[in-house]
């Protein structure tokens, strides 16, 4: 990336202490690094004031007294100060590092925002400003680029004394310090700042949300300064008609061009952001600007929303002298926007010879050649290798691979992190970022949304099984086991419960066991021995299927009968389950020992080894113990399992 590879700074440890890893913006006064505290190896953002700031001791000096205050403000919506100081050129505040994204990103990504999440973000800004209004601190240049929204959905306020550090009231280096778009009327006038400028500059920042472009364009910021000075800030539904009338009050409350007008601090234009919510139905707070920027009213150019608009810029101004014994104060000098330099007249050259000319000629030639050489190049090494990463914070995985194909652009890694306001799925943030220049032939790492860190479990009941799994993966979890029971109210492949129930918070990927309904239980007769045709009519009236095995068994019922069947009798199988019949190809055939002569036992012993059953008949007084006869003679065959009678002789 050119943002680190060619920045000084990168790789050095700052202060013997903070390791410098990478660039992440530049703004008007500093540039913000990402650092690593090596004594307490936490990751955090290092901000080092350009060098020609640096430079003035009477700045440095207050920017440290400042900092150093600003350090005591605890507030859950303030970026924190850990740290601040100097090595040689190089003077530095250490701050909280917030993973997330700017709601300059979060504009150009998405233009105009429903007025709900306007004002679930300005409600946290104001609560900041508000702490820091009430311990003596004025933002002084509060913008969309100062307020940051973590991937864990937190809106955090960022800059708090640094802008503080300069004092425009009593500065005598002819400047003021701000960002043309959202400086109030005083400050630009008078280049006073109190309270009420930070809440001009809110107000601007909740049109921009609400329309998706700024209030007061111009091709200059000369231009945009003087509509700041003598013209209203215009109402919001005038660009959406579809807004309303509350939030036109709210923003012309906070942007009235008299301070006296406007609520005196954050906590008082708070209390009216909660009012007005308050007054607000759900269709309204939820009411969707149509797609892009919103225009300015009248017939003024749209604010360009360039870089250049954006950036703290410190803006020259002259001191208007007033009546001796009067306190003097500092002016900025603003021509109207039709205000033009008017060049002197040109003085006509007195004719040349016909060489001059033709010499005056090529030499005009070679010039533009070498400049068209010379531009090209440097072009080229600027601008012509690199390319832009286009936005991809809210896109899909799929859809941001896409567009970074486009781009000429690989994918580098792709990591996952929790997001309670990004979709799971989808990208909260890409490393470099979306807009900053990289090289042609260079890769990005995507950040993918795994979602909340803590989730509930849906309630998936009475939804088929695919439905109830596809639910969960939804939901950031993971589905796991399916047992399958018996139940008589749920349909039989759609769900009866979770494990761990409905409405149990897990972590996101955590497994979810399902019970699947196998409907009503069936209890199984038994069909053994009827024929194949009566039997399969039994099971399919009890609402089960049929299938006959293709191998046949010897059984002792008839060749054709049912044999076995794969469930036995009383068995609960669920309607649809299917059985196999097992048919007969009639009883084996078997020989018959000779057991004349033998006594009971042996004959009974010898018998049943061959298969038989046997039934002993005796004669009176049955005093005998040796067989007279067999009802098969000896060396016969007879069905295996059928019974064979021996008679036993009398005394």
């Amino acid at each position: 990336m050119d943002t680190t590879l060619k920045d000084p700074l990168v790789g050095q440890l700052l202060d013997g202490r903070y390791r410098v890893e990478g660039r992440i913006a530049v703004g008007g006064m500093a540039t913000v690094y990402r650092a690593v505290d090596t004594r307490l190896d936490r990751v955090l953002a290092l901000k080092v004031m350009h060098p020609g700031l640096a430079a003035d001791a009477t700045f440095v000096e207050r920017f440290i007294r400042e900092a150093k205050s600003v350090a005591r403000l605890a507030h859950p919506n303030v970026v924190g100060v850990f740290d601040q100081g100097a090595e040689g050129a190089y003077v530095y505040l250490a701050m909280e590092y917030v993973e997330g994204c700017t709601l300059r990103d979060v504009l150009r990504e998405r233009g105009a925002l429903a007025p709900r999440a306007a004002l679930d973000i300005l409600e946290p800004v104001l609560a900041a400003l508000g702490a820091a209004h009430r311990a003596g601190f004025v933002h002084r240049d509060m913008k969309p680029e100062n307020v940051l929204i973590g991937d864990d959905g937190r809106v955090k306020v960022a800059d708090f004394g640094l802008v503080r550090a300069v004092d425009t009231v009593t500065n005598t280096s002819g400047t003021v310090l701000g960002t043309v778009s959202y400086l109030a009327p005083e400050q630009i006038e008078y280049g006073t700042a109190d309270t009420r400028a930070d809440v001009y500059a809110c107000g601007v920042v909740l049109y921009e949300m609400l329309t998706g472009g700024k209030p007061h364009g111009g091709d200059t910021p000369a231009q945009v300064l003087y509509l700041h000075l003598n013209e209203d800030v215009p109402a919001p539904s005038a660009a959406h008609p579809g807004l309303a009338v509350e939030l036109d009050e709210l923003v012309a409350s906070a942007t009235a061009r008299n301070p006296e007008v406007r609520p005196h601090d954050a906590v008082a234009l708070l209390a009216q952001v909660r009012e007005a919510r308050a007054a607000l139905g759900d269709a309204q707070l939820d009411a969707v600007a149509p797609a892009g920027p919103g225009p300015a009213a009248g017939p003024r150019p749209v604010a360009s929303g360039t870089q250049e608009d954006e950036r703290t810029d410190v803006l020259p101004r002259t001191v208007a002298r007033e009546e001796p014994g009067v306190r003097h104060t500092a002016r900025l000098t603003v021509p109207p926007p039709d205000a033009r330099r008017q060049d002197p007249p040109r003085r006509a050259l007195p004719g040349l010879g016909a060489l001059a000319q033709r010499r005056g000629v090529l030499a005009l030639v070679i010039a533009v050649v070498a400049v068209l050489g010379i531009g090209t190049g440097v072009w080229y090494i600027n601008s012509g290798q690199f390319t832009r990463v286009p936005a991809l914070i809210g896109k899909t995985e799929g859809d941001a691979r896409g567009r970074l194909d486009a781009a000429g652009l690989d994918v580098r890694t792709v990591r996952h992190d929790f997001s309670e306001s990004v979709p799971r799925g989808s990208v909260i943030n890409s490393d470099p970022g979306g807009g900053e220049r990289i090289r042609g032939n260079d890769s990005v790492t995507l950040i993918v949304s795994r979602g909340p860190r803590i989730v509930t479990v849906p309630d998936v009941s009475g939804r088929p099984l695919a439905e109830a799994q596809r639910a969960l993966k939804k939901a950031g979890l993971a589905p796991g086991a399916v047992t399958r029971e018996f139940d008589e109210t749920v349909q039989q492949g759609s769900v009866i419960r979770t494990d761990p129930e409905a409405g149990s918070s897990r972590s996101p990927d955590t497994a979810v066991a399902l019970v699947v309904s196998r409907g009503a239980p069936v209890d199984v007769p038994d069909v053994t021995g009827d024929t194949a045709e009566a039997a399969t009519e039994e099971l399919e009236a009890a609402g089960l299927k049929v299938e006959i095995a293709d191998a046949r068994v010897h059984a002792p019922g008839e060749a054709g009968t049912v044999a076995r069947q794969s469930a036995a009798e009383g068995t609960r199988l669920a309607g649809g389950d299917t059985i196999t019949l097992t048919l007969s190809k009639g009883p084996r055939m078997v020989p018959v020992p000779d057991v004349t002569g033998d006594t009971v036992d042996d004959a009974t012993a010898a018998l049943e080894a061959a298969g038989f059953t046997v039934k002993a008949e005796k004669k009176f007084p049955f005093l005998g113990d040796t067989v007279e006869s067999q009802s098969v003679e000896g060396g016969g065959r007879a069905p295996e399992g059928s019974e064979i009678v021996i008679r036993i002789k009398g005394i």
